[in-house]
C-alpha cells in the first residue's frame, strides 16, 4: 500500500509498510540529489540525528508517549469504493515536529509527516484504496517535549470486492411512528457478517454475525419504537470474518419511511369507486394542511408507491392519480400519505382506506394477474442482482 504523505514546503513523502519511508521532492529530485531546502534523502537516512529519531520512534511503538494524544479522522469517510481516493488526517499540537502513521499488524510506520512550518496536523493519502489499505490505523507525533500517546483507532473499510446481498424492510418500509420493523441482509454467498448503514447517519454502522437459513446467509436488524430519526436511506454490505474490512458491494438502498407526523389526507374515486373494466378512474389525493407531495400505496402490491407532487400554488393541496383502461390489476384497497419536500421520509397519517371495485373482473383473474405482475418485479430485480454480481 503506496502513502503519500504531504509535508509543508511543498514536500512529497511516500511511506511502504515493507520497505520502510524514502523521501522525495514534488519535482522528482532523485535520491543522492541535492535540494535547496531539504538534505538529500540519502543524508536524511544516514544522519546519526535521524538514527536518534527512529530510535525514539521504534520505542514509541512499544512504549506510549506522554504528549496529549493526536485526533484521527479519514476525509470523505471511513467507508470508501474500491479504487477511490481518500486521505487520513492526524491533527497534534502547533509544536509538533514529525507525524508518524501506524496500520495494526504492521510493526513499522506506513508514513512518517515532518512539521516544517510547525503545523498543527498531517495528512496522509491513498491514491487508490484496496484491500491492503484497508484495517486498523492510529497516528502520533513527536516534539522537542518527547512522543505523544497514539490517537484514537480509525477503523478504513474498503468496499466492492464482492457481489451486492439483497435488503428488504418487513412487515414493510412504510411504519407507523412508534412501530417495528426488521430490515433483512442476505446472501447467497457465505458472508460471516453483515454491516447496516443510513446515508448521512450520524452513528457507526451497526454489525451482525449471519446465519444460515432457508438456503441463504442472513441477518437481521430491528428497528424498535421507530420515531422520525429512523427516516431514511438504508443499506447494507457482507463480509467475511478472515478480512473484516474488506465488504462487499452495497445492497440495493431501502427507503424507510416513518407515517403519522402529519394530519391524514382524504382520498376519492372520480367518477365513483366502482369501475367498468376499460374505463378511466382518477383517485384524488387531498390535505387541508400544507404539503407539497403525495403518495398512493396499494394494499398487497409490492411495486413502490406511486408519488406525485403538487403543481398548483395557488389551488388546494391535491394531486390526481390517473388510471386508464383499468383492468383486474387495478382493483384492490388504496391509501394515500402526504409530505413536504424537504422531509421526504417522514409521511402524514394514512388517508382512511378506499376499495376499488373493477366490474366485470373476477376473483380468479384478479389473482392470476396480481400474481403475475409481482412475478414480473421478482424476476426484474433477480436479473438486475445478476447483472450487478457479472
Amino acid at each position: 500500500m503506496e502513502l503519500l504523505c504531504v509535508g509543508g514546503m511543498n514536500k512529497l513523502f511516500t511511506g511502504n509498510s515493507l520497505l520502510g519511508l524514502c523521501l522525495r521532492q514534488c519535482n522528482q529530485i532523485q535520491a543522492g540529489e541535492s535540494s535547496p531546502h531539504l538534505p538529500a534523502p540519502t543524508s536524511w537516512f544516514s544522519t546519526r540525528k535521524s538514527g536518534q529519531l527512529w530510535e525514539e520512534h521504534s520505542r514509541s511503538h512499544f512504549f506510549p508517549g506522554t504528549l496529549p494524544k493526536p485526533f484521527i479522522w479519514a476525509d470523505p469517510g471511513t467507508i470508501i469504493t474500491m479504487g477511490r481516493p481518500v486521505t487520513i488526517w492526524c491533527q497534534g499540537s502547533l509544536q509538533a515536529e514529525s507525524y508518524h502513521l501506524y496500520k495494526e499488524q504492521v510493526s513499522q510506520p506506513l508514513g512518517m509527516w515532518v512539521a516544517w512550518n510547525f503545523r498543527d496536523k498531517a495528512r496522509f493519502s491513498i491514491k487508490s484504496m484496496s484491500p491492503n489499505s484497508a484495517g486498523q490505523f492510529q497516528c502520533i507525533y513527536n516534539s522537542s517535549s518527547g512522543w505523544s500517546e497514539r490517537s484514537d483507532y480509525l477503523q478504513l473499510v474498503v468496499t466492492g470486492m464482492y457481489s451486492k446481498p439483497s435488503f428488504s424492510a418487513h412487515p414493510s418500509p412504510l411504519v407507523a411512528s412508534g412501530g417495528n420493523v426488521s430490515l433483512l441482509c442476505n446472501s447467497k454467498d457465505t458472508m460471516d457478517t453483515f454491516h447496516l448503514l443510513k446515508e448521512g447517519g450520524a452513528g457507526p454502522p451497526q454489525h451482525r454475525e449471519s446465519r444460515f437459513s432457508a438456503g441463504r446467509h442472513q441477518a437481521v436488524f430491528p428497528v424498535d419504537s421507530v420515531n422520525i430519526s429512523h427516516g431514511g436511506i438504508y443499506r447494507c454490505y457482507g463480509s467475511f470474518r478472515f478480512s473484516s474490512h474488506v465488504w462487499s458491494h452495497p445492497s440495493d438502498h431501502v427507503d424507510l419511511k416513518v407515517t403519522g407526523t402529519f394530519e391524514k389526507p382524504s382520498l376519492s374515486a372520480h367518477p365513483g369507486p366502482s369501475v367498468t373494466l376499460g374505463e378511466n378512474v382518477t383517485l384524488q389525493c387531498r390535505s387541508e394542511s400544507w404539503c407539497d407531495t403525495f403518495h398512493l400505496f396499494k394494499e398487497g402490491f409490492i411495486v413502490p408507491p406511486q408519488r406525485l407532487h403538487w403543481q398548483n400554488n395557488t389551488g388546494p393541496f391535491q394531486v390526481n392519480f390517473t388510471m386508464s383502461l383499468v383492468n383486474s390489476v387495478h382493483a384492490g384497497t388504496y391509501r394515500c400519505y402526504s409530505s413536504h419536500s424537504t422531509s421526504p421520509y417522514l409521511l402524514s397519517q394514512p388517508s382512511d382506506p378506499l376499495e376499488l371495485i373493477v366490474s366485470g373482473a373476477n376473483v380468479t383473474s384478479l389473482n392470476a394477474e396480481l400474481g403475475t405482475m409481482n412475478r414480473i418485479v421478482f424476476l426484474k430485480e433477480k436479473r438486475e442482482g445478476k447483472q450487478a454480481e457479472s
